[in-house]
């Protein structure tokens, strides 16, 4: 028999791409009847920059009310602030301007709503574990549209991180309805995004690219699709590190995002970088967008036994075949002069066992293509990183 598999679509009506954000969202609030936006926007947009202004302007009446207090790591405690605001906003669309967090905040916003969720507390039991993909939300009667400002392309799958700061602990929630109705794709927007989060996010988008290629169950499209994305992303990252004024650079890198987080969209499994990542985050404040560019190299490195074919796919994607992969994907990483160590970022030997113990947590540890079996594993990619 050849090759067997299946490719599910996601729950996403549009992408709109290369057009004006505040013309664009006007014209998908009209098409939709929304009458009460509500926006979700990043700070530095929305104080230093006149983009959300001439969004909110575009919107005219439409515009209920701008929310623009997102921390780095997406928090319960802000969600549900935000979530009683929208309510008492009476929003019948929400609406992400911003970076990762941004969006993963107004995707769990519509469950706060939709359950009166107000408190942190509120989402426990709600959260995804190994054994349940779908926490038990029901359908959000409120949806969402993103404008990402970043790569990291979280916009284009239903899952949110949460950080849980009581327990130092990152959670994924996750319902199909939680992923937006269309997304808004506008280079000009991006030309305020500091360039190490430019760069950084570009290759947290190369992860997802890179995982679903390598994936234990990986399918035809997702492959086709997420090699051109790569190649996208290495060829726009590169010319927008040399020149960030070049607008077809930074469009083609969106583009990136997309075709990487093809993956994501159709639910098919990452692995041990997307798992490690989310720790190091959620328990040792590392940054988001620098966690692929310190892991990557040695989670390829570590996953090579059972992905050796495709990982050549990947070594070709960035533009050198025939070298390995993990090698090639460094070399990428310190030609945009990004964080290449864990120690780099802050994170010594003396956390390994507690990221270990944490990453096991998570449903991405299990579908890792070369098993993890004990936290124990996982160390063994930590110090392949250190």
């Amino acid at each position: 028999m050849g090759v067997v598999g299946s490719h599910q679509y996601p729950s996403m009506e549009s992408v709109i791409y290369g057009r004006p954000a505040a013309e664009a969202l006007r014209e998908e609030a009209e098409r939709l009847g929304a009458k009460r936006v509500y926006l979700i926007a990043s700070r530095t947009l929305n104080t230093t920059t006149d983009e959300i202004e001439k969004i909110r302007e575009g919107l005219g009446d439409r515009h209920a009310a701008t929310f623009d207090g997102v921390p780095q790591h997406t928090t319960r405690d802000v969600v549900t602030q935000i979530a009683r605001q929208a309510s008492e906003a009476k929003a019948d669309l929400v609406v992400a301007i911003g970076g990762g967090s941004v969006v993963d905040a107004a995707k769990i916003v519509l469950m706060c709503m939709e359950h009166e969720i107000f408190e942190p507390a509120g989402l426990d039991g709600f959260e995804t574990t190994p054994d349940r993909r779908f926490g038990p939300f029901r359908n959000p009667k409120v949806r969402m549209i993103a404008i990402p400002s970043t790569l990291s392309g979280g916009e284009y799958n239903s899952g949110a991180l949460v950080t849980d700061t009581s327990r130092k602990l990152k959670q994924i929630f996750n319902h199909p309805m939680m992923m937006p109705r269309s997304i808004i794709l506008d280079p000009a927007i991006t030309k305020y995004t500091p360039e190490k989060l430019w760069l950084g996010s570009g290759t947290r988008a190369m992860d997802h690219g890179i995982e679903a290629i390598c994936s234990s169950r990986p399918n035809v499209l997702v492959d086709a699709v997420c090699q051109q994305g790569l190649r996208y992303l290495h060829d726009g990252l590169l010319r927008t590190k040399d020149n960030p004024h070049d607008e077809a650079a930074r469009l083609n890198c969106q583009l990136g995002s997309w075709l990487s987080a093809f993956g994501l969209q159709a639910r098919v499994p990452m692995g041990a970088s997307h798992a490690i990542g989310h720790v190091l985050g959620g328990t040792c404040d590392v940054p988001h967008y620098f966690c692929t560019a310190v892991m990557m190299p040695s989670v390829l490195r570590y996953n090579r036994p059972a992905t050796e074919a495709a990982q050549q796919t990947i070594g070709a994607a960035l533009g050198t075949p025939g070298r390995d992969a993990g090698e090639a994907f460094a070399g990428f990483i310190a030609e945009l002069g990004l964080p290449r160590r864990l120690a780099d970022v802050g994170v010594g030997e003396d956390r390994f066992e507690l990221i270990g113990k944490n990453a096991m947590l998570s449903i991405f540890t299990r579908a890792n293509p070369q098993p993890i079996r004990e936290p124990g594993d996982v160390v063994k990619i930590l110090k392949l990183a250190a």
